[in-house]
This record gives C-alpha cells, sequence and structure tokens, in this order.
C-alpha cells in the first residue's frame, strides 16, 4: 500500500491539524489555577476527555461550542470550584483560539496539490470556520458533528461522510483517514473497512490526553508523528 493509491485524505481536525491539547489547557487556566492542589496538564486532559465523552453521548445534537460549557461546569464540580455560567459559556467560545500545530498549513497546502482533502470533526460548523482561518486551505467538503447530529466515535459520523463523499465520485478504497485519535477516529475506521494513517502527535508522551482510551489498540495501515512528516513521506514516494 503506497499513499499515492489514494484520491482523498479525510481529516479529524482537533488533535490532528488544530493543537486542542495546548488550546483547552490554557483556555481552562481560569479554573484549574482556582484548584486547592497543583493539577498535571494530561490529569487536565484525562478528566475534560471523560467528562467530554460523557456529554456527547447524553447530548448528541448539541453543538460544541454549546457542549464546552456543560464540560467546564463539570469539571469545576469535580475539583471543587464554584463557577458562574458566563465562565462556562466563554470557555465554549475558546475553540476559536486554540492553534493550529506549526507544520499544519505547509503540510495540508503540499497536499491539496495532491488529494481531495476533507474534515470530519467533533466540533461546530461557526468553530471550525475559525480553525479553518488558521490552516490557510480550502477544504474539499466539510462534515461536522453539527451537520450529523452525532459526535464521533459514532458509526453514523463516517457513513454520512461515505455516503456523502461516494456523491463526489469518492469510494471507500479511495479514502485514507488520517487522524490522531485511536478512540474518536481509528477504531470506528476500522470498524468502517477505511484505510487509516495515524498522525502521532502525542508520541512522546504518556497516555492518551484529551481522548479516551480506545481499549484494543485499532489497526493503521501508515504511521508518523506529525502533518510533516506525512508529506515528506509523499514526497518521497513520488521521486521513488
Amino acid at each position: 500500500m503506497k499513499l499515492s493509491d489514494f484520491k482523498a485524505l479525510t481529516f479529524d481536525c482537533y488533535g490532528t491539524l488544530i493543537d486542542w491539547e495546548t488550546g483547552m489547557f490554557e483556555a481552562l487556566k481560569p479554573l484549574t489555577e482556582k484548584v486547592g492542589r497543583k493539577l498535571t496538564r494530561d490529569e487536565v486532559l484525562e478528566a475534560h476527555a471523560r467528562h467530554e465523552s460523557s456529554q456527547q453521548l447524553q447530548t448528541p445534537t448539541k453543538p460544541y461550542r454549546d457542549l464546552l460549557p456543560i464540560v467546564y461546569k463539570r469539571l469545576a464540580e469535580e475539583w471543587g470550584v464554584s463557577v458562574s455560567w458566563t465562565e462556562c459559556v466563554a470557555y465554549g467560545q475558546s475553540v476559536k483560539n486554540w492553534p493550529a500545530f506549526p507544520d499544519s498549513a505547509e503540510a495540508l497546502a503540499y497536499l491539496k496539490q495532491h488529494y481531495k482533502l476533507v474534515i470530519l470533526s467533533n466540533v461546530d460548523n461557526e468553530s471550525f470556520a475559525a480553525s479553518n482561518a488558521k490552516l490557510g486551505v480550502a477544504f474539499d467538503a466539510i462534515y461536522t458533528a453539527e451537520d450529523v447530529g452525532s459526535y464521533k466515535p459514532s458509526g453514523r459520523n463516517f457513513d454520512y461522510m461515505l455516503d456523502k463523499l461516494a456523491s463526489l465520485g469518492i469510494a471507500k478504497h479511495q479514502i485514507l483517514h488520517t487522524a490522531e485519535s485511536m478512540f474518536h477516529d481509528h477504531g470506528p475506521a476500522n470498524r468502517h473497512g477505511l484505510s487509516s494513517c495515524w498522525i502521532y502527535r502525542r508520541h512522546d508522551k504518556q497516555g492518551f490526553g484529551a481522548t479516551m482510551n480506545p481499549g484494543e489498540m485499532p489497526k493503521v495501515n501508515f504511521r508518523f508523528n506529525s502533518m510533516a512528516e506525512l508529506a515528506s513521506a509523499h514526497k518521497a514516494e513520488r521521486q521513488g
């Protein structure tokens, strides 16, 4: 199997292209600084993952910008901190400020010359528009949780994407699903028979950070530690 075998790259955005762990950790500081003990970065991220995943199951149609305030409220309760709803809502709006990984825009600009680029993200359209501006590329299709009415790892999101891509003339075997999260992306990609590429942004860290433990590790067809490595591998393959 070669990278050039595919016609479309379908991307998770947050954790793969946008550095959501840094973004959420920074945006949570007004809360974490009120906690009576020092929380490690991974403690914060792992608690966020638990409450986010739980809330996404409970309210799958709630837009991400409206779901995050509830996560903030649950975290405050877990850590014994009093917060106002205004503070919770401010956290929901913070997605727009989450930074892109330094290599994302350049890698996407290169890959755009060789593939259709598609987003499949657990986000709302308003928040993604701000993130897209940081990535600097025009995606060929954008499918959000707000569009689908559910959150990954629900199979509904992948069914929706595959159906819509088929209408664009892109078949399942022409798709390489490219993502960091084993829980949200590679697990369901396996179940849908999709080829997948792991962008292992957390390669130098322990655990799963802001994503849930997937249990049994899914299979992947390619693994790179960054988007820059993916782009370089494609260039090397072309130069043969």
